[in-house]
């Protein structure tokens, strides 16, 4: 079978195909039936800064849904809106799929047949240009060159708490020569679509399913802008199209303005693709996720500290459940497991909590080579003395969320804080300021001969002192520990800091810890 509009690329019916099912094909409505076609997706953003996390689960989803059933993934700029265009925005895009491990199958820089693939370059082949025109001779579209004052003048509404003109069809009444005269005379125009005010449209969304609205709804949008550019609106259903996308996913706030889409693909004669439209992110407040966040984007979450693969897990799970209650997943496990028929449509919270918790189980799982060289510049930023930093490494790694999170664990190797006596007091493990201090007089002397300053030989040192004494190790422990960090936590116990600390300065600290004790008891 043939379906209408696809250029005459013959697809196999189920009925025919009986059930069968070919690598990477799938089945999408085509007229009363289904036609079996190659997935093939495409992510197509702006370049207008840094890759929101909206923008990253589109993107992510995009992905999946098309590896999942080992379908192609294209990546498609669209630079049209040239007010909104930033330098270096493009690169961002690339490094983003590049980190998270989206690769493309096309893009501008990977010709799959269906280029060009930035928007621009596109319009320069005139395409846009070409099918708006052809609608306007199916009567489905039409020169508008109302200027801005008459623009003006028109009456307003109120759409989803945005004010937009309306426009009164006032330039489809013009007659051909009154069009061609103010061609030929060089008057700026604008290309509208003609949407009929009788009757209605329907449109399907896989998660939302049949969305009816009143044609007397549909404002006549544009197609073409004054200065020859498609709007986003018309560009994405041409592209679409004229590159086989078979399932198209993007936000809900596009739910809105897709009669349209439906309306200029009826107009066109063209297949619909399969559309997904995603529900809301919001904070834990659960207002809109902005930038004013923090961590609206995936770079502002790596400046935070978090690991990609952490990220692209987090967001796979923004509005998309497995059939399990799992929650830590590879690229390859989301692949395998993604079924777009379980996303939610219920607003997604960003919860950062959750986020911290599943970057520290990735931090955890981490081989630590690869740890070692992610928290290395945390490290050195905090302690400038020749310390060992793989061990104190090794010390932190089961013990932080994010990277950020060292600092406020390991300081006290760089110096030794002020700290409250009180501290040598702990109900649980038995011990005051009096008894911590002749634990540690007691201890000063032994340590002082020590000659062995690895964990293991303090430890047997400690030990022996514990025996002798007859009492708990938290008992000696705990005073040991607080000497030598001025701190109730630790990411280590007390002699693994005094091994890393050195003799010296161990001693030093201890030193210390008796004066103060001496001071306050």
């Amino acid at each position: 079978m043939v379906c209408p509009g696809d250029g005459g690329q013959e697809y196999i019916s189920r009925k025919t195909y009986a059930g069968r099912q070919k690598p990477g094909y799938g089945w999408i409505p085509c007229g009363n039936e289904e036609k079996m076609t190659k997935i093939r997706t495409r992510y197509a953003p702006s370049p207008t800064g840094k890759m929101h996390v909206g923008n990253l689960r589109s993107a992510l989803y995009e992905f999946l849904i098309a590896k999942h059933a080992g379908g192609d993934f294209m990546l498609r700029i669209e630079d049209t809106d040239q007010e909104r265009y930033v330098e270096g925005a493009t690169e961002i895009i690339y490094r983003t799929l590049e980190k998270t491990g989206l690769v493309h199958d096309e893009g501008p820089d990977k010709d799959g047949g269906y280029g060009p693939y930035v928007q621009s370059e596109r319009m320069k082949t005139g395409i846009y240009m070409k099918y708006a025109k052809e609608l306007i001779d199916k009567g489905e579209a039409y020169y508008c060159f109302c200027d801005k004052e008459r623009l003006a003048s028109l009456k307003t509404e109120v759409v989803d708490g945005k004010e937009i003109t309306v426009y009164d069809k006032h330039c489809l009444s013009l007659s051909k020569e009154e069009i061609e005269a103010n061609l030929a005379a060089g008057k700026p125009f604008v290309i509208r679509q003609n949407n009929p005010k009788e009757g209605t449209t329907t449109f399907h969304d896989e998660l939302y399913g049949d969305i009816t609205v009143d044609n007397s709804q549909l404002d006549d949008m544009i197609l073409i802008k004054s200065d020859g550019y498609p709007t986003y609106n018309f560009a994405n259903v041409v592209d679409d199209h004229t590159m086989n996308i078979t399932h198209v996913v993007r936000g809900n706030e596009y739910l809105s303005s897709s009669p349209k889409y439906v309306r200029l693909y009826d107009a066109f004669g063209w297949q619909v693709p399969v559309y997904i439209h995603l529900p809301l992110i919001t904070d834990e407040n659960h207002k809109k996720l902005s930038k004013r966040s923090g961590h609206a984007s995936f770079e502002d979450l790596i400046d935070q500290g978090f690991i990609t693969e952490a990220i692209v897990n987090y967001v796979a799970l923004l509005g998309w459940s497995p059939e399990d209650n799992r929650e830590i997943f590879s690229l390859d496990e989301l692949i395998k497991e993604f079924d777009y028929h379980r996303i939610s449509k219920s607003p997604a919270v960003f919860d950062i909590v959750k986020l911290r918790w599943m970057n520290g189980e990735y931090l955890k799982a981490m081989d630590f080579d690869k740890f070692y060289e992610m928290a290395e510049p945390y490290l050195k930023k905090a302690i400038s003395k020749p310390l060992d930093l793989k061990k104190i490494a090794a010390m932190v790694k089961t013990r932080i969320e994010v990277f950020p999170d060292i600092a406020g664990l390991v300081d006290f190797f760089e110096e030794l804080p002020e700290y409250d006596v009180a501290m040598y007091t702990h109900k649980k493990m038995k011990t005051t300021a009096e008894s911590s201090l002749e634990v540690l007089k007691d201890l000063l002397p032994i340590l002082e001969a020590q000659e062995d300053y690895s964990n293991d030989g303090l430890y047997q040192a400690l030990v022996k002192y514990v025996e002798e004494k007859g009492c708990k190790n938290g008992y000696v422990m705990w005073p040991i520990r607080t000497a030598v960090s001025g701190k109730q936590m630790t990411p280590a116990g007390a002699t693994e800091i005094m091994e890393v600390l050195g003799k010296e300065e161990s001693l030093n600290r201890i030193r210390k810890g008796i004066e103060l004790l001496k001071a306050n008891v």
